[in-house]
């Protein structure tokens, strides 16, 4: 079939839906490749680069949609765009359902079929179809650059000749692909992060990427990801207000305040008021990536960057991916070609458009004259809900105790039996021994023990380490083994060579082990 790409129209859209690496994959599952002239100019790509790889370049977008039977964009189709779509033609883009019914029903009525890419349910083999996790991680990253832009100072800390800088603190709200994105980047950037989420579940998320989680002395009941396709559900009334309560008491701390909160299909919720931004400090910044639902924060001002009369800048951009369109167009071209992939399982150039598959069933909103969405709930959850962690329980002073003496006991025990075996071999060494050799085997007995008593006290997690330092003392005892087979005794020569043997043992075990460790590390 025929896939091709038109021009963005919406105002300072710079993204395109089909780059030539795409072009070259659609091609391998038998497709044509169309695209209109232009349409990858402001992300990169130039005409030239679409020929090179056989990709056909008409002349208008009005020519494309004549020609094209799958047109793929990346905006929703503008009213004249809609207009040129014709029964039997696929479109796969952004769509916004739930916002864009007029457009829905009326493109159902003329037979199109539509494949929303913001639509793709959230479970695991869709993965790679996620756009809107594309988009929200470029999203993410860029409003950390966006905020470093108007924020007149250091992430990280430093220290010099002119005085010490401290670091910036950063809150970032809403721990979603976005957040944690923006999380990300500014932990990078050396800045003191804190994050908020109403899930608990990404806790351990926030705090393994280097930032804190702000916990809330509040048990929210019912929220569980799992049933929400991985976002977060509404928060009862009075969660918000110990929310809100929990943001004005950092307000005045916090210099960058990065907002990414968002529910399906309802406006952004209200989560920094304006009291709290007059509460902050004059050069801090305010990046609202909700802006296009009507902003978290309460002076946002769609597609505007404005300065409040405090000295706090509000960036209420909703073109972040855009501003960054080489790489939102590859990752978003990505996207597409991987649910091509899966409309051609084939790989004959015939889309096959099997309404019984989650994904496929879930992203279309218009097929066969009619409008499926919404879609059911996917047979596979989004997200498997986290397990509650049960705490430890507290020992009274009686068990520990008793712990305590079963473990000296334990160890009393290794011990006297360390030192019967011991003793045991020094007699036997006495009784058929030469005299010269007590000298010698005394020292190694009260070696055995000293080392046992050292390593015994070692942390777990350093053994290995400790294993491939020891090879050095492992050698050492190789090297006086061997010293000692010259002896004209049989005894010596028999404890000489099993010497020999366990050291060998411990030196190629403590070299495999240390280079399988440090393999786990290396990166790909």
């Amino acid at each position: 079939m025929k896939i091709g790409t038109p021009k963005e129209t919406a105002e300072g859209e710079a993204r395109v839906a089909m780059t030539p690496a795409s072009a070259k994959e659609l091609q391998k599952l038998g497709h044509e490749c169309l695209i209109e002239a232009g349409a990858g100019k402001a992300a990169g790509f130039n005409d030239a680069a679409y020929k090179e790889v056989g990709v056909t370049v008409v002349k208008s977008g009005a020519e494309l949609f004549r020609e094209a039977e799958v047109v793929a964009k990346v905006r929703p189709p503008s009213d004249t765009e809609a207009k040129r779509l014709k029964e039997d033609q696929t479109l796969v883009s952004f769509f916004y359902p739930a916002s864009n019914e007029d457009q829905m029903k009326g493109l159902a009525e003329k037979g199109v079929t539509v494949v929303a890419m913001d639509m793709v349910p959230r479970i695991s083999r869709a993965q790679k179809m996620d756009a809107l996790s594309s988009m929200a991680n470029i999203a993410g990253y860029r409003a950390v650059i966006e905020a470093g832009n108007n924020f007149g100072r250091f992430f990280t800390g430093q220290v010099t000749a002119a005085g010490k800088v401290p670091p910036a603190k950063v809150l970032v709200v809403g721990a979603g692909v976005a957040g944690l994105a923006a999380i990300g980047t500014a932990t990078s950037l050396g800045a003191i992060v804190y994050a908020f989420d109403v899930r608990p579940e990404v806790s351990e998320q926030i705090e393994s990427m280097g930032a804190e989680f702000v916990f809330l002395d509040f048990e929210e009941s019912g929220q569980d990801s799992s049933s929400t396709g991985g976002y977060a559900a509404p928060s009862s009334p009075e969660f918000q207000e110990k929310q809100l309560e929990k943001f004005r008491e950092m307000a005045p701390d916090m210099d960058i305040v990065i907002t990414t909160a968002l529910i399906p299909n309802r406006d952004a919720p209200v989560l920094w008021t304006k009291d709290m931004v007059e509460a902050m400090k004059p050069g801090s910044v305010i990046v609202d990536l909700a802006a296009e639902r009507g902003g978290n924060c309460e002076l946002t001002v769609k597609d505007e960057k404005i300065v409040t009369d405090n000295g706090v800048t509000i960036v209420g951009y909703t073109d972040f991916p855009s501003r960054m369109a080489t790489q939102s167009s590859t990752l978003y071209a990505t996207n597409i070609r991987h649910l091509m992939t899966d409309l051609t399982p084939e790989k004959d150039g015939v889309v096959n458009h099997n309404m019984e598959d989650d994904v496929i069933r879930g992203a279309t909103v218009t097929h066969g004259g009619e409008v499926t969405y919404p879609p059911p709930q996917p047979k596979v959850a989004a997200i498997a809900a986290a397990p509650k962690k049960e705490k430890p329980k507290e020992l009274t002073p009686e068990e520990k105790k008793a712990q305590e003496v079963a473990a000296f006991k334990a160890q009393t025990k290794q011990q006297v039996t360390l030192l019967a075996i011991g003793g045991g071999l020094v007699l036997l060494a006495g009784l058929y021994a030469p005299a010269s050799f007590m000298q010698h085997f005394i020292v190694f007995v009260l070696a055995v023990f000293v080392g046992f008593q050292v390593i015994w006290g070692v942390a777990h997690s350093l053994h290995t380490p400790l294993m491939a330092i020891t090879n050095a003392i492992s050698s050492i005892i190789i090297l006086g083994a061997l010293m000692q087979m010259g002896s004209g005794s049989w005894l010596v020569v028999i404890l000489a060579a099993i010497s020999v043997f366990m050291a060998a043992i411990n030196i190629f075990g403590g070299f495999l082990v240390t280079r399988r460790m440090l393999a786990m590390f290396q990166k790909s």
